[in-house]
């Protein structure tokens, strides 16, 4: 889909139509109407022959673009198929491919920081109410999410959570300890960086945008992930990628610096 989205957007900047863009091709509308909603595959050597019709001579994108033409990955996440929301695997899949990843959390720990206990009491609390079985695929999920930053290869992990977040009590005082304990020793790796967002911060209202941030190959195949009341918005438009790129630097700025935050998480657990 995020395939055809991008080709796509090539096609709109040169002010070419689907049917002349089809022409060029060999193909009929119908046939470019489906690849560039997702619901048909495309070569890559077709996505090279689509760059050059429509002057795109950015090679790098052209390049991750051919790329995902050719990718045919179906990885850990497809067990889950048929058991849990679409958006569920989306976002397993964006990660598995992402090249970098930011989260910024004001409420909640961010899912990949997360523990069982943590995760579970989080699922357990949501309206309408969950049967148990589906709880716990959706914890086993979680936690092997987390694979991305356990693998051979991290991918770099750089988090802001907000010091609510850290002492809101989620599942007890046992679960809560061991949260932030489990934070504490992701901080120490050498690809994971949290920076906790203090109490004490002055004029922050205006820059509270929760989000999840995969970095693609190429910058213009980021995308942002905001869960809202109906669901996980997936967001790809270059000029809302900048504004979340600013959005983030913004918290990040105003936020401690990792060993700060570690003494902070330190004392955090100290006092509960």
């Amino acid at each position: 889909m995020r395939l055809g989205a991008e080709l796509r957007r090539l096609r709109e900047a040169t002010g070419m139509k689907a049917r002349e863009a089809a022409d060029l091709l060999g193909a009929d509308s119908v046939q470019m109407s489906q690849i560039e909603s997702g619901v048909a595959g495309v070569s890559a050597e077709r996505v090279r022959r689509m760059a050059a019709h429509y002057a795109c001579t950015d090679e790098a994108l052209i390049d991750a673009l051919a790329v995902m033409a050719t990718d045919r990955t179906r990885g850990w996440w497809e067990e889950y198929r048929g058991r849990l929301p679409t958006p569920f695997l989306d976002l397993s899949e964006l990660e598995h491919h992402a090249k970098r990843r930011w989260d910024v959390d004001f409420l909640h720990i961010p899912g990949l920081l997360q523990t069982e206990d943590y995760a579970r009491a989080i699922f357990s609390r949501r309206v309408p109410e969950l049967p148990q079985s589906e709880i716990e695929l959706r914890v086993r999920h979680r936690m092997q999410r987390r694979v991305i930053l356990e693998q051979a290869e991290p991918v770099p992990y750089e988090v802001l959570v907000h010091e609510a977040a850290l002492r809101i009590k989620v599942g007890g005082r046992v679960a809560s300890l061991a949260q932030l304990a489990r934070i504490l020793e992701l901080s120490e790796a050498d690809h994971v960086t949290v920076r906790v967002i203090p109490f004490e911060l002055d004029d922050f209202a205006d820059i509270t945008a929760a989000m999840v941030y995969a970095g693609g190959p190429v910058p213009r195949l980021d995308t942002v992930v905001r869960d809202g009341p109906h669901g996980s918005l997936f967001i790809d438009s270059e000029t809302q990628l900048g504004v979340f790129r600013t959005l983030f630097r913004r918290v990040e700025g105003a936020s401690l610096d990792p060993a700060r935050s570690r003494d902070l998480i330190h004392r955090l657990a100290k006092e509960l």
